[in-house]
This record gives structure tokens, sequence and C-alpha cells, in this order.
């Protein structure tokens, strides 16, 4: 029994540590303001602004009660087992290891302290070279991605979907919201790579897809990129549903063309033309500040003297179904027979991979 007490006198002490480099306390005091917000006459005034005060409010909330709950937990099984009560070891037992591998897993989500780690994410999906095989990929990856979600608890909003000339889809750009969803998909950002027997190959042959996902923040209105109007095109079209049919019958769906730097961005999810615009230029700060973060990066590896290659040029996933079954991770050396959970969204052990080695590294 003594080495259950000590163990769990680690586990409180361990708890203590992580609430304070989370600054739960801290959360709590935002939580309180907000709450002071939220109650003033004027609050909903302004629709949006309360919606997103009230969306980061919840979960503020949820985090502060996870984490009381943990030490709560934790701190009521040390008592009972500093009782020294043997007939309640087999129980405490279990608990104790439960606590740890708990423990183990908020540790790996303590290490997300990236200025925008614990916000939501939009997440790309694109079709390289491959034709419809590609596009068919990059529609197994949009559900793989999908059920990870779901799996997490996420919510997710397709804003933009393109699809192919004869299977899957060309690109899709999805919303992602929920805690750390943009510090746990960062580990998904690249060329992802696949290797099968081609389905739309009469020949039966094997055949080799790449497909491209990147992320941005969510952030909306919190960045503070300032967007010329001259530098914009913006075109209008109907949103298109599967198959090709017009979802809309007014031209609502919105493009914008960032002519400076060629990004382009879409939104086609909401009701009205003016809402889709307000959308698309949300996405596209998001991307202008990832676009700046990446170029800071590559500027800090060079002077380190680290390669810094081309995003299509180096894959950072495989995933092979013929002549054998496996998923790598060409980062980590991550791997796993066990394809088709991967697939249906079993992503966390290649995530939290990532986040070692990005530990270990820093």
């Amino acid at each position: 029994m003594n080495v259950l007490v000590t163990r769990l006198k680690s586990l409180a002490e361990q708890c203590s540590l992580l609430m304070t480099r989370l600054g739960i306390e801290e959360r709590e005091k935002q939580a309180r303001q907000w709450q002071k917000l939220a109650a003033a006459p004027n609050f909903w005034e302004d629709t949006e602004t309360a919606q997103r005060i009230m969306q980061k409010l919840s979960r503020v909330r949820a985090t502060i009660e996870h984490w009381r709950n943990l030490s709560q937990r934790i701190n009521e099984t040390l008592e009972l087992a500093e009782l020294l009560d043997d007939s309640l070891y087999e129980d405490l037992a279990v608990e104790t290891e439960e606590l740890e591998e708990v423990i183990e897993r908020m540790t790996l989500r303590a290490m997300l302290g990236g200025e925008y780690d614990n916000e939501d994410a939009i997440l790309a999906i694109h079709a390289g070279a491959g034709g419809t095989d590609s596009q068919d990929w990059c529609e197994i990856l949009e559900r793989m991605y999908l059920r990870w979600a779901e799996n997490q608890g996420y919510r997710c909003e397709i804003l933009e979907r393109s699809e192919g000339e004869n299977a899957g889809i060309k690109s899709v750009t999805i919303s992602v919201g929920g805690e750390y969803a943009y510090g746990y998909l960062l580990s998904e950002q690249g060329v992802h790579r696949l290797v099968r027997m081609s389905p739309f190959d009469a020949a039966n042959r094997r055949h080799t897809s790449f497909a491209k996902v990147e992320l941005w923040p969510d952030i909306q209105d919190e960045i503070n990129i300032e967007i010329v109007a001259k530098d914009l095109r913006i075109d209008t079209y109907r949103a298109a549903g599967a198959g090709g049919q017009h979802v809309q019958k007014n031209d609502t769906a919105v493009r914008i063309t960032h002519e400076p730097t060629g990004i382009v961005v879409q939104c086609q999810n909401q009701r009205s033309q003016s809402q889709n615009r307000q959308r698309a230029l949300q996405i596209l700060k998001s991307r202008l500040y990832e676009l700046e973060r990446q170029k800071q990066q590559e500027e800090l590896a060079e002077l380190k003297g680290e390669n810094v290659g081309a995003a299509w040029g180096n894959q950072i996933r495989s995933y092979v179904l013929h002549p054998y079954q496996m998923v790598k991770d060409h980062r980590t050396n991550h791997e796993t027979g066990n394809v088709q959970a991967v697939l249906d969204g079993r992503l966390d052990d290649f995530m939290e991979s990532y986040l070692r080695s990005k530990i270990g590294s820093s």
C-alpha cells in the first residue's frame, strides 16, 4: 500500500505542476471576466462577438472543470490509500493505473504551448498528382479527419468542397472547433502519400497518389493583419453540392484571391453572399498569418543550417495498402500495420509521437 501512496503523491505533484503550467488560475480569472461581460445588458447587441465570447467561456469552463475534477480524484484516492486498508488495495491499484494514464495524456497536452495551439483550426486538403486516384485519396483523407474530429468530440463545418470529375474531391476546407484542435492537427500538415492497387485502373496496377494537407489557426478577428482592398479579387459563384448540382439559386459562394501572394480562399456554406465573404476574409487573414509564421521558421532554419525542403518534395506520411499494409510517419518513424484503423480516424498515436519529437528537439 505504501508504494501506491508514493505513486499517488507523485501524481498529485505532477497534476499541480501541470495546472500551474497551463495557468488554470489565470483561466479562472478570465472566465470570471467573461461572465461579467455576459451579464451586461448590452452584451447581445453584437451577436457575433457575444457568441464568440460564449464559446470561449464554455471551452475555458470545460478545461477548468476537467483539471479540478482530476485533482480532486487524485487527492481522494490518495486519502483512501493513506488509510492503509489492504482490503482496498486492488481497487486503488486499478484507479492509480488509470490516473497515471490520464496524467500521461495530459502531460502531452500541456506541451501544446504554442501561441494558437488551443484555438480552433481550419484544415484544407488538396488532391495532388495522380488524377482520379489522388482525388479519391483526398476524399479518403477528408473522411479520416472527420472521423478523428468526431472521436474527439470536436465540431466540424465544411466551408468549401470541390468535387472531382469522376470520383473523389479536388479539395475541401473544414473548420474544426474544439480545445487544442490546432495544436493537435499541426502534426498533419504536409504531403500524404498513398500506395495501393488502383480501383480506377482497368489493368489493376499499383498507383501512388498524393494529397496535401494545410492548416491555419481559426482565430478570426483576433489576427492583427491589414488587408488592402485593392489587393483582392473577389468572385462569386453558385455553391455546388454532391454530383455538381447547385445548392443555391443565387451566386452566394465567394472566392477571394489575394493577388500579392496568390492565395485563394473560398467559402460556400453560409446563407448569404455577405456572410460567405466575411468568413472568407477571416480565413484569408489566418492564411496570411500562417504564411508569415512559416517564413519566419524557414529563415530561422536557414540560420541554423537546417534543410528547408519544398512541401511537395517531402511527404510526411505514407499509407501503403499494397504489397503490404503499413502507415509510417517519416518524421518520427512511428508506424502501424493497422491501416484501416488509421483511415477510420485513429490518429492519436501519430499525433502524440509527433508532439514527443517536438518536445525532444526543443
